[in-house]
Formats: structure tokens, C-alpha cells, sequence
């Protein structure tokens, strides 16, 4: 019993020190530059919705419009890789990571959110991977993904709670935001007051102006379990023109595609600055 367990440590440890490696926490870094290009792409495409234009304003619109470029197929792989060591990086720190938080419920906490953002970027690096092989991302994934959990017993409960996740996970990105919370996990000793300032602001009105898109694609998803229509809830593609759909809609939108562009600007200095 001793000998599986000392194995199961030497194997923890073993991975923990792959994960931590430099070329490891540099390929996070490229990961996080990555989600940056892919969020200055959604925010052009949500812009361009809101003066008309078609196109499908979320990940897979922004992985397609990489795809249909010259060396589109190569800068999707190059993303690939970069995602793929951001899982890592996020399933260690998860399981060992932030030492240096000296609470431990705060601890506790954010390897919670570092569990959630490696499933996140796995489906990124997913996506990612399928589209390069394609030529083209598949879209509609939210609508299929609702249908099938609406058809299951208790179906609508479950997708209603889902939607009250989202719906907070919006609300605390925004608090985030607003309490210059992103700060927290980065390293900017060696920053000047410029780039602190550029850093904070961006960050400030990124995770507020996501944190609303992420709390009107909640709503959706709640309307989809009431209304039992899982096309309500077709990803963020469908909370972007829920919010052009409003009155001002072209107006809102247009400010929320400018902060998603400031997101995509903070994801640049934080691929510096984060502590990996």
C-alpha cells in the first residue's frame, strides 16, 4: 500500500515538475497571447455585427477567420501548442499552485478557477485543432450542447442552473474588473508605471465589458430552459446580437466589442506579467 502511494507521490511530483518546466511556462505565455489574438478577432467580428455585418461573432468565427488567412493552418498549430501548455499549466496549479497566497480559502479558490480555465483552454485547444484540420470551425455547438442536456430527466432544472452559473460567473468577472482583482496574480515588479497603467485599464474594462457578454449569454441560456428552446442559447455569437437587438443595441454592442478588444490588449501584457 505504502509502495502505490510513494509511486502515485513520485508520479504527482513528476508531473508537477514537467508542468512548472520552462518550456512549459513559456508556451503558457504563448497560450495567453493566443486567447488575446482570438479576443481582439471576436471583438472586430462583434463590431462588424453591430454595423451590419454577418459572420459569427465568438471563438469559432474568430479560429475560421484565422483559418481562411495565408499561413492561417500554421498560426492555428503555433495556437494549439500555446493552449495545450496553458492546460497544463492551469491542471498544476490547480492541483499545487499558488503557494504564495497565504489565505487558505483564497487558495482553495483560485485552484478551483485554475481546474475551470484548464477545461476552458482544452476546449479552446480542441476547437483549435479541428479547425486547422477543416479549414473551418463548427459552429452551433451551444445549441446542440443545450438540446441534449434539455432532453434529459430534469433536463430544464439542469440547464436553468447552468445559466444561474453563468449568469454569476459574469457578475464576479465584472467585480474582478472593477476591483482590479487580475492584478493579484501578476507579477509587475519589474514594470513601469506606464505599462502598470495600461495594464490595469485594459484589465478593468475587459473583464467588465466580458463579464456582461458571459451575464447576457446566462440569461440566454436561462430563457432556453423556460422557454424550452435551445436555440436561445447558441453561445456567445447569440448574447452578442441579443445586445445589438436592444434599444442603443448597435451602441452597446460597439462598446462592449471595443472592451473585448481591451481584453484582447490586457491578455498581451499579462502573457508578460502573469506569474506562471
Amino acid at each position: 500500500m505504502s509502495d502505490a502511494g510513494s509511486t502515485a507521490r513520485s508520479a504527482g511530483n513528476s508531473a508537477a515538475q514537467v508542468a512548472r518546466s520552462e518550456p512549459i511556462k513559456k508556451g503558457a505565455r504563448v497560450g495567453i497571447a493566443a486567447n488575446g489574438i482570438l479576443h481582439l478577432l471576436i471583438a472586430y467580428l462583434a463590431i462588424q455585427l453591430a454595423l451590419g455585418g454577418g459572420g459569427q461573432a465568438d471563438q469559432s468565427g474568430a479560429l475560421t477567420a484565422i483559418a481562411a488567412e495565408p499561413f492561417g493552418v500554421v498560426l492555428l498549430w503555433v495556437l494549439f501548442v500555446g493552449f495545450v501548455c496553458v492546460v497544463l499549466w492551469r491542471a498544476t496549479s490547480a492541483l499545487w499552485g499558488f503557494s504564495y497566497v497565504q489565505d487558505e480559502k483564497k487558495r482553495v479558490v483560485k485552484r478551483v478557477v485554475c481546474a475551470g480555465q484548464a477545461v476552458v483552454y482544452a476546449v479552446l485547444a480542441a476547437a483549435t485543432a479541428t479547425t486547422a484540420v477543416q479549414g473551418r470551425s463548427s459552429g452551433g455547438g451551444g445549441g446542440k450542447a443545450t438540446a441534449g442536456l434539455l432532453g434529459l430527466p430534469g433536463g430544464q432544472i439542469i440547464v436553468a442552473l447552468i445559466g444561474l452559473g453563468v449568469v454569476i460567473g459574469g457578475g464576479v468577472m465584472i467585480h474582478q474588473g472593477w476591483k482590479k482583482k487580475f492584478t493579484e496574480d501578476q507579477d509587475l515588479a519589474g514594470a513601469d508605471r506606464h505599462a502598470r497603467q495600461v495594464n490595469e485599464r485594459t484589465g478593468q474594462v475587459g473583464y467588465i465589458a466580458k463579464g456582461i457578454a458571459i451575464g447576457v449569454l446566462g440569461i440566454l441560456i436561462g430563457t432556453a430552459a423556460i422557454t424550452f428552446d435551445p436555440q436561445q442559447a447558441n453561445g456567445l455569437d447569440s448574447a452578442l446580437k441579443t445586445l445589438r437587438d436592444q434599444p442603443f443595441g448597435v451602441f452597446l454592442l460597439i462598446a462592449v466589442g471595443v472592451g473585448i478588444a481591451a481584453y484582447g490588449i490586457f491578455c498581451f501584457l499579462d502573457a508578460k506579467y502573469h506569474k506562471v
